[in-house]
């Protein structure tokens, strides 16, 4: 008996394993679940190279000679190329062959990546301005305070470009370089948009409904890992100079603080295009459609999905169809933009998302300005410290939701008050600051008392009339009295020691007027460092801003929930659909544009290219700078309440009415329920009585019933 019945599950359990039916199943289920990976790392890689995108601001700026507003508007044109073609390929990708359009978006996007990075490759070494050339011997002596009609002997002295230079200017090769990664930015746009809308309308339709929602949520815990990555490996690359590899360090005069130092901002846009390119692989060879998640039977998908064979019904049922759709959208965006609580609700998105993006984009550059931070710490601090604060505070939101069952009112308090919270942590951040560098004829005067000047003729005093100086000049130098000078000229310095980064200049005439008499009057190269108050007030402004990123982030999950269940059912992909396109067009695009515009107007010292005209600035008023970042910020956020505080009344009016209306059906239903109950009891104890009498009784119930429904 024992061996029959060990026979019987041997068989058994290999009918199993050669049942067709069974390894179609599995086979099912394999292929959805590599289409979820694949989709997890397309999305990933990103995110990571949006992110590098925003971290590499300072970078490219600098690389290019290129102002605030021009860096925003190269940011921007990422949100352009996607705008673009987001709502066609949202419509008919759906008709097509959905895992191709996302291999060909992700090659895309890996095409634009790769042209962002070539862009260095087509330019020459990056040159910067300095009287420091690479010396020989250590023993040459550089004497910055000449005048320029005698240096025609000494060719590692530049203090104006030559006439061959000023001729040559038009054949600069970097002077519109910035185009290609205006380009290379659009194209990563454009191919950005087949990967969200078709993956996950790809796994709502394959999925399980009840694993389709756990999907989703894998799918964004692991985008949250895209930023993380982008910011470090935006701080690595930014501790590389731009041409390593290609130059001997030594002859490098600059630090990563310096407002001139170009990271390698080029190796990361080739390392996120080589991931991009390796997420489009998969993505070729998964199928058109499958079979729905837990199906028995191995059931052909409809036409109207695959549309394989049937180019004809394809072409008649798109026709329908778009006629179908033309006729209902205008309709039903018209309702939509008609539901105020929607209509205040994505006003409050637009100013919030303004906010948002411009904080993203100029945030790391603030940190550098404003507390004297290299790019690489920035970076790697947002990338350490922010944005984990901001995955945890979306993920314990959507937890406070599933746990109290919040409703959409309760939803939308919850995403006001913590919001607000954030809101006024952030103006906290106006009291953690670090005063100006005192800059000689720029934030100080030159005899060290406190005077900020937009005034290029200030950069002048006695001490250096007789130098012959050039105002264009950006080569700062470091005076034992803590005070920066614009340039070893500018400080009056006669002759120096050293070379390279240890280059010293003695005999500073401008260093001995603000400084004790018989002191030392020697310069260093390179701008003072902040005073040792601005340490602290770094800490606390990252304490304050890691706090408020979390806090901010509480409310991201019970406000989107908020424009889902504000409106009918019929109207929530379309509601979507419109929030994403208007705040990304009236905030994706333009917000980087006008702040950089406004951090531009606290400029202090620009850059002077060839051909002339103002590159990359230099210093900024870092008081003002702060004043105008952080009052934009606060000043979008702060108007979006208005249109919040509006939508929590309006909900609560309408759900209000909704529970009063559906408690009065309750109440009118029970003692509907109570008469009947009342009627059935008298027509059991009138069982006996003659026809006459059930006729009458009957008569009474209709009347009962008819006063009912009046």
């Amino acid at each position: 008996m024992e061996e029959s019945s060990q026979d019987v599950s041997q068989m058994t359990s290999q009918q199993v394993l050669c049942d067709p039916a069974e390894r179609k199943s599995r086979k099912r289920l394999s292929t959805l679940k590599i289409f979820i990976i694949a989709l997890s790392f397309a999305y990933f890689s990103k995110a990571l190279t949006g992110t590098y995108m925003k971290s590499s601001v300072t970078q490219i700026e600098r690389r290019f000679d290129l102002s605030s507003t021009h860096v925003g508007l190269i940011d921007g044109s990422f949100e352009m190329g996607n705008l673009l073609f987001l709502a066609v390929v949202s419509h008919f990708g759906a008709q097509l062959h959905r895992p191709r359009l996302i291999a060909a978006g992700c090659l895309l996007m890996a095409v634009g990546a790769l042209l962002t990075g070539l862009t260095h490759f087509f330019m020459g070494f990056y040159k910067y301005d300095t009287v420091i050339q690479v010396l020989q011997s250590s023993n040459v002596s550089i004497p910055a305070c000449v005048d320029p009609l005698k240096t025609v002997d000494m060719p590692e002295i530049q203090i104006e470009p030559s006439v061959e230079d000023n001729k040559g200017c038009e054949r600069e090769s970097s002077s519109h370089m910035w185009i290609y990664v205006f380009l290379g930015n659009a194209l990563r746009g454009i191919g950005e948009t087949p990967v969200t809308p078709l993956g996950i309308s790809y796994i709502d339709d394959f999925a399980k409904a009840e694993n389709s929602p756990f999907y989703i949520a894998c799918l964004q815990t692991i985008t949250l890992l895209g930023p993380m990555f982008g910011f470090l490996l935006g701080s690595y690359c930014a501790k590389l100079y731009v041409d390593v590899g290609y130059v001997d360090m030594e002859s490098v005069t600059i630090t990563p603080k310096d407002s001139r130092w170009v990271g390698a901002w080029w190796l990361g846009f080739l390392i996120s295009s080589s991931l991009l390119l390796v997420s489009s692989i998969p993505f070729w060879f998964l199928p058109r459609s499958l079979p729905k998640q837990g199906d028995e039977t191995d059931t052909p998908t409809p036409p109207s999905l695959t549309l394989d064979g049937a180019e004809s019904a394809q072409s008649s049922n798109q026709t329908i169809k778009l006629t179908e759709i033309a006729k209902g959208f205008l309709p039903s965006l018209k309702r939509l933009l008609g539901t105020p609580t929607y209509f205040l609700f994505l006003c409050a998105a637009i100013l919030k998302f303004n906010s948002f993006i411009g904080l993203l984009t100029f945030k790391a550059k603030y940190m550098e300005q404003q507390f004297g931070q290299s790019a690489s710490r920035a970076n790697f601090l947002i990338g350490v410290l922010n944005l984990p604060a901001v995955a945890v505070g979306i993920f314990l939101g959507g937890l406070l939701m599933r746990r109290y069952k919040l409703s959409v009112v309760s939803g939308a308090q919850l995403s006001f008050a913590t919001s607000f919270m954030g809101y006024l942590l952030l103006l906290l951040q106006f009291g953690t600051k670090c005063d100006n560098r005192p800059v000689a004829g720029l934030t100080v005067s030159y005899n060290g008392t406190q005077s900020v000047s937009y005034n290029g003729e200030m950069l002048f005093s006695d001490c250096n009339r007789d130098c012959s100086c050039s105002p264009n000049e950006w080569d700062p130098v470091c005076s034992d009295s803590g005070i920066t000078y614009v340039s070893p000229c500018m400080a009056g310095c006669l002759n120096s020691s050293g070379r390279g980064k240890n280059t010293v200049f003695h005999n500073c005439s401008c260093a001995s007027t603000s400084y004790p008499p018989g002191s030392s009057t020697s310069a260093r190269l390179g701008q003072c460092p902040h005073a040792k108050d601005c340490t602290r007030s770094f800490t606390s402004y990252m304490a304050v801003s890691v706090l408020s990123s979390f806090i901010n982030s509480l409310g991201a999950t019970p406000g989107y929930m908020v424009i889902i269940r504000c409106i009918t059912p019929d109207l929530k992909s379309l509601a979507l659909g419109i929030q994403t396109l208007v705040t990304r067009t009236l905030g994706g695009i333009p917000a980087p544009v006008y702040f950089g515009a406004l951090i531009d107007s606290t400029c202090l010292k620009w850059s002077i290219k060839k051909c002339g005209g103002k590159g990359a600035c230099r210093i900024y008023d870092s008081n003002m700078y702060r004043i105008i970042f952080l009052g934009l910020i606060t000043c979008l956020s702060g108007t979006s309440y208005f249109f919040m505080i509006a939508v929590i009344v309006l909900l609560k009016r309408q759900f209000w009415k909704a529970d009063r209306d559906i408690e009065l059906q309750q109440r009118k239903a029970s003692k509907e329920s109570g008469i009947m109950a009342q009627l059935e009891t008298q027509e059991k104890s009138g069982a006996g009585s003659t026809s006459p009498k059930l006729s009458s009784d009957k008569t009474d119930s209709t009347g009962v019933g008819k006063d009912l429904e009046g």
